[in-house]
């Protein structure tokens, strides 16, 4: 089956509008959905089709592309772009795949893409791990999955994680032997480490049950390491870990 990556452009200049789509026809695995003047037209065309991959402009009317991001309970993959370099970091912090500054280059272009196509079949990889939609599947010790880690892809045993921790828009992999940094969303290595071998206790932190060595205040210790409870999170903790 040959991958297509559902696309729209979200762009208020007509020129840009113009020059982006031009790119996206030259690349076969992006199918272009939708083009849109701005956040509120984007916005009804993800409530009625499918989207994977959204190029976003950030200075728009109305609405800014970084607060139409923020407004979306579950986005797509962004790859934000804009006149204005000085954005970058908020792209950043909301995860976005890239970031490209107005005038690029189609090979520029082809780079951002090529990182969302990774990224796309990696969250397609983590799904195929995951459970179905009820029980989470039983793990063994010959259970594992793959994370693509700068060009080659990794076998990770479920049995060697003890933690994982996000940071911007990467995820870094913890297990006792080394570390793997990949480009994945914190929400798609959830699906992929489920409970009850695994739980989510911050935002930034997946943690193995087995590798906790014990509970401190707001903190969770695993191996030389203290890593912090959510607040909203530390009575369901704990109440799970006290059950184990």
């Amino acid at each position: 089956m040959t991958l297509k990556i559902q696309t729209i452009i979200v762009e208020d200049e007509p020129l840009a509008r113009e020059g982006l789509l031009s790119y996206v026809r030259e690349i076969g695995f992006l199918e272009i959905k939708a083009t849109c003047e701005d956040a509120l037209e984007a916005n009804k065309v993800l409530g009625s089709t499918p989207v994977d991959l959204m190029f976003l402009d950030i200075q728009m009317p109305k609405i800014t592309g970084i607060e139409f991001l923020k407004s979306i309970k579950e986005p797509p993959m962004a790859i934000m772009t804009t006149a204005y370099p000085n954005f970058a970091l908020q792209g950043y912090e909301l995860d976005v795949v890239d970031y490209l500054v107005k005038p690029f280059p189609f090979e520029r272009f082809l780079k951002s893409v090529n990182k969302a196509r990774d990224f796309f079949e990696l969250k397609q990889k983590g799904r195929s791990v995951g459970s179905g939609p009820t029980e989470p599947r039983e793990k063994t010790d010959e259970d594992y999955f793959f994370v693509k880690v700068d060009y080659r892809y990794e076998k990770i045993h479920y049995k060697d994680v003890m933690y994982v921790e996000g940071m911007e828009n990467y995820v870094v992999i913890h297990t006792a032997a080394q570390q793997y940094m990949t480009l994945l969303r914190m929400k798609n290595l959830e699906e992929i480490l489920q409970a009850p071998a695994f739980l989510r206790i911050h935002k930034s932190y997946i943690v193995a049950v087995r590798a906790i060595s014990a509970i401190d205040g707001n903190e969770v210790v695993v191996g030389n390491k203290r890593l912090p409870i959510s607040r909203d999170k530390k009575a369901e903790i704990l109440e799970r870990l006290i059950k184990n």
